[in-house]
Parts: structure tokens; sequence; C-alpha cells
């Protein structure tokens, strides 16, 4: 199949990804076709077949994508001795990353569902992972006397939920800058799981 004149591979590619993340945050996964991305890039539908073999492969490698992101950017920061300051700085990462890819966010939270059975096992595989690094600085928290927790898997899962939950309401026009917001939610964190 020929490539539209003027296309090339190293920037129609993620430009595809670009046009796909863009029309399934905003209309979800079921409503968008193939046709409707191919329009947004400015390419013929046949040809986003060289770019991705399916529309199930490319939300997967929009979720991928942005897990195999976050997990690299909150891997790389250094380990910090007091879980206090780890639990703070974690809260503080997650919405600052978020609130920079609300689309991209909105796809892995909400557009799961459409995800094959092997695909979703591939993404929740990078979320628990994600997960265990939150669930690795409580459990340290515990041990050392600093947090106190009823259940440490509920309490990674509540801690996640409503710091992600910042991405559906915040806008940066609102009365609380993104810094502000971020220092208030790291503190809510705090005091849930601090030792009385």
């Amino acid at each position: 199949m020929a490539r539209t004149a003027g296309s090339h591979a190293e920037t129609t590619g993620p430009r595809v990804r670009e046009a796909a993340q863009r029309l399934i945050a905003r209309h979800g996964y079921a409503a968008v076709s193939m046709r409707q991305i191919a329009a947004e890039v400015g390419v013929q539908a046949g040809a986003l077949y060289l770019y991705t073999p399916d529309k199930q492969t490319l939300l997967y490698d929009l979720m991928r994508l942005h897990m195999e992101e976050l997990l690299a950017t909150v891997e790389a920061l250094p380990p910090l001795d007091d879980p206090r300051a780890a639990l703070d700085r974690f809260a503080r990462f997650h919405i600052g990353h978020h609130l920079d890819r609300p689309e991209a966010v909105f796809i892995a939270y909400m557009e799961l569902r459409n995800l094959t059975p092997e695909n979703f096992a591939a993404i929740e595989a990078l979320r628990r992972r994600y997960e265990e690094g939150l669930a690795a600085i409580l459990r340290d928290g515990v041990a050392r006397g600093a947090f106190a927790l009823p259940d440490l898997r509920l309490a990674t899962r509540a801690i996640i939920a409503m710091l992600t939950g910042v991405t559906h309401w915040f806008r940066d026009m609102g009365p609380m800058g993104r810094d502000e917001v971020a220092a208030c939610y790291a503190e809510m964190v705090l005091k849930t799981v601090a030792a009385p």
C-alpha cells in the first residue's frame, strides 16, 4: 500500500497515537473508528495499518506507553530513607505526572474494559508494579512505626484513587495552582496513614 504523500514513518506513527489518544479520550474507544483516526492524522484509512495492526493494539499501546513512562519516571527517583518524605514525594509526583497527561490517564483508567484478556493482564501487571512502589513505602512506614494501616493493599489502592481523582476536576485556571493542590493532597495522605 502506498504511503500518503508527505507522510513519514517517524512522524506519522506518533501522530497516529496522538490522534487516537485525543479522540478516544473525547469520545470513548467504542465510538472511535480507524477511519476517524486516519482523518484526524490526514492519511487514508488503509495507511493506518502501516503503523498498527488494529484498533485494539492501538489502545493497548497507548496504555502500555503511558504505564511504562510512569514507571520509568518514578523508578528513576532516588530512594529516600524517611517513609514520610517518600510518601510526600510519591503523592506530589503522582499528581504532577498525571495532571500533565489527562487524556492518557483517562484512557488508562476508563478504557480497561475494552482490552482483550491478554492485553488487560499485561496492563494490570504494569499497574501492580506501580502500586507495589507505593505499597513498599507504606510497608516501610508501618515497620518503622510511622504509619498505621488497617489493610496495606486497601490503603495503597485508596491513595492512588484519591491522587488520580485530581485529574477529573483540576483546571489550571482554578483558585489553586498545581503545586498547592499537590501539597494539600500530600498532607492529607500523610494524615490518613499517620500512626497515632
